[in-house]
């Protein structure tokens, strides 16, 4: 059943509690379709009075900033051994080289990377759990959370609500089209990092030999 058929057939407050949910353990590090639920139910509030979209930004960013939180202190009490673990759960996400991509991120933008990621979906999932890996400071994690967390629910939740609004006429032929960008949103940012973390794997694999005859 396509998701916003599945979501049409349950309760206003089932569907702000599985966004919440989705978004909340796709932000643990867990690989989960966070986007494509967000956008389907905000386009679902957009027919449906009975779902509330300022209801539903908010439990979105509860869900993210909660999310990544846990994320944080598991990350934290866990440290390399848990991307390992991860890393054997989830090898195509939490890849050698993927965790590379997002560590030089972090090493270079620091708080913005956690606030800049939440936009990308590859790095949405290592966001809390490398921060508390690399010892971030809280206080700095909280902060890019919290803004990261409500602009990205909050403006995805709405902008899809209005654009549904605007072009009601559309909307089943929207729909459709909105779950496909973003897919493709999501997939083009998960090949672009994918390309970085195969770079740097070459790089590093080229240096190696030059280190050992050193």
């Amino acid at each position: 059943m396509h998701v916003q058929e599945w979501l049409d057939s349950v309760p206003a407050v089932a569907v702000y509690a599985l966004v919440a949910l989705v978004i909340g353990v796709e932000s643990l590090g867990i690989p989960l379709p966070g986007e494509i639920v967000l956008v389907s139910a905000a386009l679902l509030s957009s027919q449906h009075s009975g779902i509330n979209p300022i209801v539903l930004g908010a439990c979105a960013s509860l869900g993210a900033v909660i999310g990544d939180s846990i994320g944080y202190a598991i990350g934290r009490k866990g440290g390399r051994p848990l991307l390992a673990w991860l890393a054997k759960r989830f090898p195509r996400h939490f890849s050698e080289g993927h965790v590379a991509t997002a560590e030089r991120s972090f090493e270079k933008w620091g708080m913005w990377a956690v606030f800049f990621g939440r936009f990308i979906a590859l790095l949405r999932i290592f966001a809390g759990p490398l921060a508390g890996v690399l010892h971030m400071p809280y206080w700095k994690f909280l902060i890019a959370n919290l803004l990261g967390g409500v602009i990205w629910a909050g403006g995805t939740t709405a902008v899809v609500y209005y654009v549904g609004i605007v072009a009601e006429d559309w909307l089943k032929r929207f729909s459709y089209f909105g779950l496909a960008a973003a897919v493709l949103v999501g997939l083009a940012s998960m090949l672009m990092v994918r390309r970085k973390a195969q770079k740097m794997t070459a790089e590093k694999n080229t240096a190696e030999p030059v280190n050992a005859a050193e």
